[in-house]
């Protein structure tokens, strides 16, 4: 790299879910500063608030296209921001929510700018789970909370925990292997129910959740029965959130030794 030239230095933030009422200041900072912003957006209109920020602001939606593996889509992205970084710009890359929360691209650019010896740093955003523990009423701390992407979930045993909350998230896509697809359908979402059949009664109450983009929405919270789940109408950024099935159960062993100690 020329000496004269501004090393480059990159800067991945969250703004929050919903529009406007969830970006820090100092997310709002690094957009403002920066040379250079990649919108990771699927909304239009948030990227015409990031304009307002900043003027050279530069979508990463035109390169998703159905058919085309995500895994390729995001190492684009991660080169386009980091042909940037390379230029000697200051760059803001900008996400919904957290940045580093189900999203390959923060992490991978942050490790790539970092590893070729430039500055980069992540800010946290309010994410989907956030929002999701506030609109549900749920206090992690009073049940316990386990978190799973819903195809990993169907794809590798996990030692599920039915006195807990159970967090499916991405089930508009669960049981997708391919990276391809913007959605699975009925069967995929059977295999789920039969999946979770092992752990919960198929009576069972469960909640299809998304979170509100904008301020003027509300979130979606739908109660439905564990076995009807294959014919609920479910896109991308939906949640399936699990309530638990069976109180907590004591372990005498463990309260007898502390006991002891006291």
């Amino acid at each position: 790299m020329n000496k004269t030239t501004p090393k480059g230095r990159l800067a991945c933030v969250g703004i929050g879910i919903t529009l406007g009422s969830h970006i820090s200041p100092l997310a709002r900072s690094h957009i403002e500063e920066a040379d250079v912003v990649f919108a990771g957006m699927s909304d239009g209109i948030v990227e015409l608030w990031l304009k307002e920020m900043n003027q050279d602001v530069r979508s990463l939606q035109p390169y998703y296209r159905e058919g085309k593996s995500r895994l390729k889509t995001y190492r684009e992205m991660v080169a386009a921001i980091m042909a940037e970084v390379r230029a000697g710009k200051r760059v803001c890359a900008v996400f919904y929510g957290h940045p580093g929360v189900f999203a390959w691209v923060p992490h991978k650019a942050i490790e790539t700018a970092r590893g070729e010896g430039y500055s980069a740093r992540m800010e946290p955003g309010i994410s989907s789970e956030d929002c999701l523990y506030a609109d549900l009423g749920i206090d992690p701390g009073s049940r316990g909370c386990q978190h799973y992407e819903a195809s990993q979930f169907m794809l590798y045993r996990r030692c599920v925990d039915p006195s807990a909350w159970l967090i499916l998230w991405q089930i508009g896509v669960a049981g997708d292997k391919s990276l391809k697809r913007f959605s699975t359908g009925e069967a995929h979402r059977q295999i789920l129910v039969d999946v979770l059949a092992r752990h919960y009664p198929l009576n069972h109450e469960v909640v299809i959740y998304r979170a509100a983009t904008l301020p003027i929405q509300s979130p979606r919270i739908e109660r439905l029965v564990l076995k009807t789940l294959p014919q609920a109408d479910i896109g991308m950024a939906d949640t399936l959130a699990i309530p638990p099935a069976r109180p907590l159960e004591a372990d005498h062993e463990v309260r007898a030794r502390l006991a002891a100690l006291a």
